[in-house]
């Protein structure tokens, strides 16, 4: 509703309602360099700020070996603001759409909770172990948080040349290499995944043609092998035109074609009139941007928001016209699958 003309419904009373855009200017920046085992402490200062102590404070902190430790238990039964069947039947009414021409491919989603007592961050060293994507986040902005392990970048914008990698096309690995080697194959060669893959490179070209130039694939339906899925995946990316700010860019790919369908606009449509809660985290973006113009944004998939000692996080299916929604589902339960592992494992911590 920001970037487009949209209308979408308003937050209802129980709906997991956060800021819905946040950005922060951090003084101290801690990173390490897990490939170098470094560790390097930055300060950002403004012109005129008073001095401060904070790098010596940082450093003491680091090598404070005394910190507490919580534990974690949920014991509550999982909720789901929709049941297998009524996922089943949204799915066959967003069929219908397809058929009459509305959307060529969208994306309903199931939301998922669960009560919890104690310190959630040992289900995020859980989820980050067992489910290693390429981002790995954890932020506390005090009455809630966000954390995840996220496959899938939003945009990335480097030196004038964004880039989008679409995932699209999904299957359960087996556990086994050989098996899923015959696995990845049997995804490359599925049509209906091909043709959900297909719609999401081209409108990734669509949202980048809008403000960049020299548009292509890069890659195209590549096998990525995660630890719990197979996924295809593609990398369509452009160059800026002149003159164009970064924010525009962001602005022309969110949300990702991937998390919403084909033609967006009234994919988003759809499925603000289906699903029963508003997705607020989930679908959306978090990440940094450089004062260059630099961005690196990763789509919050495979994520938990934790507010009032609730566990939420979320999953969903894309749909084309040759989708069978038992499919669909166990689809969803296949991506939220780690994200339930995480909550169990992390109680043994």
């Amino acid at each position: 509703e920001h970037f487009e003309t949209i209308k979408l419904k308003p937050y209802g009373p129980h709906d997991r309602k956060i800021p819905v855009m946040q950005y922060h200017m951090y003084s101290y920046i801690i990173a390490i360099d897990h490939f170098k085992n470094e560790l390097y402490i930055f300060h950002n200062q403004v012109e005129g700020q008073e001095q401060t102590n904070g790098l010596d404070r940082l450093a003491d902190l680091i090598k404070n070996k005394n910190f507490p430790e919580y534990s974690f238990d949920s014991t509550a039964e999982e909720q789901s603001n929709l049941t297998g069947d009524e996922f089943i039947a949204i799915v066959e009414k967003m069929k219908q759409h397809i058929y009459r021409g509305d959307v060529f491919q969208i994306v309903p989603s199931r939301a998922f909770s669960k009560a919890f007592t104690g310190d959630e961050f040992n289900v995020y060293r859980a989820l980050r172990s067992i489910n290693p994507s390429p981002y790995l986040f954890y932020f506390d902005y005090g009455d809630f948080r966000i954390f995840g392990s996220s496959p899938e970048a939003q945009i990335t914008i480097k030196n004038n040349v964004a880039s989008i990698f679409p995932i699209a096309g999904t299957f359960k690995r087996s556990g086994d290499d050989e098996k899923d080697a015959e696995i990845a194959r049997a995804l490359e060669n599925d049509p209906k995944e091909s043709a959900e893959h297909v719609m999401l490179v081209d409108l990734a070209r669509n949202d980048l043609s809008r403000h960049c130039e020299e548009v292509s694939v890069k890659a195209f339906k590549e096998v990525q092998y995660y630890s719990h899925l197979i996924h295809l995946v593609s990398h369509v990316s452009g160059r800026l035109k002149p003159g164009t700010s970064s924010f525009k860019i962001v602005a022309d790919t969110f949300p990702a074609g991937t998390l919403s369908g084909a033609p967006k606009y009234r994919a988003m449509e759809i499925i603000d009139e289906n699903e029963k809660t508003k997705r607020s985290f989930y679908s959306g973006a978090l990440g940094f941007m450089g004062f260059n113009g630099d961005f690196n944004h990763a789509i919050m998939i495979r994520s938990f928001l934790s507010k009032n000692n609730t566990l939420h996080y979320q999953a969903g299916a894309g749909i084309v016209a040759g989708s069978v929604p038992e499919s669909e589902l166990k689809e969803v339960d296949n991506k939220i699958a780690a994200l339930r592992r995480a909550i169990e494992l992390a109680q043994e911590l």
